[in-house]
């Protein structure tokens, strides 16, 4: 029965024009998604690179500065940039500190749109007055990006649905369903062998034109075969789970007006009302303190240190006597009193930045403990953290600054209180930053999704024998 199925199915789709429709379909949205993912892309690894050439050719300015300096000839630089001063190397020759995207960063904006893909740390900024804000439209925040993600996870539910509403109903509606009544195999049974089918089709169609769209368009695909297997993976965990529910709603042996009804009813719950409701519960639960207020006692203590910065560094020099040696009034400058103050202002600020963040973390938590109400939202966060963008992704990233830049002020710190002038050759010795990705497993979400799919076939199988046993209104 199974074959013959298997035969019927595809006759009946081929016929009726769906595997071509649905092909072309996702061969448009697949390309035109990558083909936007690429270009955007390729604009932040441009803006990265070009960075990255500022600093290599500041570095050779530098040098070619110090080299002027290092044998006495006049130079055309101001007296505070000139680089034999190490705080002048901390804060006009900084180090790129770069979020690299991955190979497939492309599949999903995500947060990329939001925050900056590289900052410059100096030694006369604080950690908290670090930007990884970027510059953004409100119009493109508002309608968001036309991405891989978006077809995936708004699209292709769309797609499943028309493919699947109208199993039974239309078998139903054509007088056809008594003839599939006396077939030596349960309504049940044989309305999940055709969806089953119909999954393995528009699974196979998926994958070829992920491929197909891969190779057209350049991604680096055989290179990164584990997050394409990842993705494709999570993609097919997510078609199964929409699948289910098509058998779910087709169990009820409703008309294909009320199936289509409740499908779509079930994508808007899961797709949009879901995930804005949890974020209006986080927000609600866990409000965010007023970053302007934020803002004004950070400034506030910040001045009330400046008043005590003498204090400040004469308690540090005695907390570093290999400092101590070389102090003298008349070496003293801003940067002595400023480097020192640094840690006491880190210490008064923390309350304040940690009141902040704390209740970012708790909304966060917020998604994290519901966020399985709604597998669109699950497949949305696998996805961006597939393409580098996830929350997780940019908060490492944020911490990882923060840790170099101090790096970058401890190695600049020991010259500037030794009275020791920068010289060419300690260009070399400078740190650089290098950005590694957080871990984060994503094979589970797959199989999680693949179990919940399992569970409520399940539920639905049982609850069909049960309603069977009762008033016998589905087949035999």
């Amino acid at each position: 029965m199974l074959k013959y199925n298997f035969t019927y199915e595809l006759k009946l789709l081929l016929r009726s024009r769906w595997i071509q429709l649905l092909s072309l379909s996702l061969i448009v949205l697949f390309g035109f998604s990558t083909f936007n993912g690429l270009q955007k892309l390729d604009q932040r690894k441009a803006v990265i690179s070009e960075a990255i050439a500022e600093v290599e050719q500041a570095d050779k300015d530098m040098e070619k500065l110090l080299d002027s300096v290092a044998q006495g000839l006049p130079v055309s630089a101001s007296r505070w940039t000139i680089p034999t001063n190490p705080m002048a190397v901390g804060n006009y020759y900084p180090r790129v500190a770069a979020m690299e995207p991955p190979a497939f960063a492309f599949i999903a904006t995500g947060q990329s749109d939001m925050y900056t893909s590289y900052v410059k740390p100096k030694v006369s900024e604080d950690d908290f007055a670090l930007n990884f804000t970027e510059m953004t439209s409100p119009v493109q925040l508002l309608f968001g990006s036309f991405d891989l993600a978006f077809v995936i996870v708004y699209l292709l539910p769309l797609l499943i649905i028309a493919f699947s509403y109208n199993i039974l109903s239309a078998e139903k509606e054509q007088g056809t369903l008594r003839l599939l009544g006396a077939q030596p195999m349960s309504i049940r049974r044989w309305m999940l062998q055709k969806l089953a089918l119909r999954f393995f089709w528009l699974s196979l169609m998926v994958v070829v034109v992920l491929i197909l769209t891969f190779t057209v368009f350049g991604a680096e695909l055989t290179t990164n075969l584990a997050d394409f297997f990842a993705l494709t993976g999570l993609i097919l965990a997510y078609m199964l789970f929409w699948f289910v529910l098509a058998f779910l709603v087709n169990l009820r042996a409703g008309s294909s007006a009320k199936n289509a009804v409740s499908m779509l009813g079930l994508w808007v719950i899961l797709v949009l009302l879901v995930p804005s409701a949890l974020n209006q519960v986080g927000n609600t639960a866990y409000p965010i303190p007023s970053r302007t207020l934020m803002i004004n006692d950070m400034r506030a203590k910040k001045t009330e240190v400046s008043k005590k910065q003498d204090e400040i560094l004469d308690a540090y020099l005695r907390d570093h006597p290999e400092y101590a040696i070389n102090d003298t009034a008349q070496a003293r400058n801003f940067y002595h009193r400023y480097i020192a103050s640094q840690e006491l202002i880190k210490k008064e600020l923390a309350p304040v930045v940690g009141a902040f963040e704390a209740q970012l973390e708790k909304q966060q938590e917020v998604f994290e403990k519901f966020k399985w109400l709604s597998p669109a939202l699950v497949t949305q966060q696998s996805l961006n953290a597939i393409a580098g963008s996830s929350t997780a992704d940019y908060e490492s990233y944020r911490k990882q600054v923060i840790a170099f830049a101090g790096t970058w002020r401890d190695h600049l710190s020991p010259m500037l209180y030794n009275n020791q002038e920068f010289k060419a050759s300690d260009i070399s010795e400078l740190p650089h930053f290098i950005y590694k990705p957080p871990s984060q497993n994503l094979s589970l979400t797959t199989l999680i999704l693949v179990g919940l799919s399992l569970v409520l076939i399940a539920i639905g199988w049982g609850f069909s024998q049960k309603r069977q046993k009762q008033n016998g209104l589905i087949g035999a």
